[in-house]
């Protein structure tokens, strides 16, 4: 199938010329979904959306089953997943309203054991020096640049886990680190799709200065909101330029990110996890 699937927000499954809508409910073993997956039509190639935090934004960042979204997408036949995201600014150069195209995480959870599909009998280890699908981040890249877009090429994005926004001690301390976006979302998507071998991209949205930048109001609700506002029309069109250039082939390295990563033999692998797991794991069943 090969779909691409797309996380985000929910003005995002307003994209112009997505038709052939159809909510879908998918029951997974690891638990709830955010939401129903949004299937339909974009630019020729089939779509599946999901509200990362539910319709009406019902689900704190901290509360997100990454296992069961990203399982589901898998189910479903995704491939690829473009995730669109609010992010705050830790770095001048990245002003309120610019995108980013993160190329690394940093983890400042106290969740990186929830995000993984393995134990249970099955021991997994994947590469993640590179968390983030460089082949689709560059598609990105290139449909920004169509759109006219202010983007910016790589940045580090540290993951906190909210639901409070930073205090200033904490925002200056990952400014002075050299981080440069913070958000409460990615990490988990990143690793549960890498681990289902789904390429995945960060399209980062800045929405505010975090609380760092002392001459700038910190950041609020309604400053993140005004901006994601202002911002859904740019992220629609570098979307709907980014799908049709994505292959209909999935043969990408993230594709094949379980190759050499499972440790447990085979033969003691036990029946319950497999059939748990069959999505993730059929390349090897």
């Amino acid at each position: 199938m090969n779909r691409i699937g797309i996380i985000g927000g929910s003005g995002l499954y307003e994209i112009e010329g997505f038709e052939n809508q159809q909510w879908l409910s998918i029951q997974t073993p690891f638990g709830e979904p955010s939401d129903e997956f949004l299937m339909g039509t974009l630019q020729g190639r089939e779509i599946v959306f999901l509200p990362r935090h539910g319709r009406g934004h019902r689900i704190m960042p901290s509360e997100l089953n990454h296992c069961a979204n990203i399982w589901a997408m898998k189910k479903l036949g995704v491939s690829w997943i473009i995730s669109a995201s609010a992010v705050g600014s830790l770095q001048t150069k990245y002003s309120p309203c610019d995108f980013v195209l993160i190329d690394q995480f940093i983890d400042n959870t106290k969740q990186s054991s929830l995000h993984t599909f393995f134990g249970d009998g099955v021991v997994g280890h994947i590469s993640f020096a590179e968390p983030v699908c460089e082949k689709l981040r560059l598609i990105l890249r290139s449909a920004a640049e169509q759109a006219k877009v202010k983007t910016h090429d790589r940045g580090i994005y540290v993951n906190m886990e909210g639901p409070a926004f930073s205090t200033r001690a904490e925002s200056l301390r990952n400014q002075k680190l050299g981080f440069d976006v913070i958000g409460m979302t990615n990490l988990g998507e990143a690793r549960c799709a890498r681990e289902a071998e789904i390429s995945y991209a960060t399209l980062a949205m800045v929405t505010d200065y975090d609380c760092w930048k002392e001459e700038e109001e910190p950041v609020s609700v309604e400053t993140v909101i005004a901006c994601l506002q202002a911002n859904a029309s740019s992220a629609k069109n570098i979307i709907r330029k980014a799908i049709p250039t994505i292959p209909e082939s999935a043969a990408w390295p993230s594709h094949k990110a379980l190759d050499n990563a499972i440790m447990t033999q085979r033969s003691t692998w036990p029946k319950e996890t497999i059939e748990k797991l069959e999505p993730i794991i059929r390349r090897f069943i």
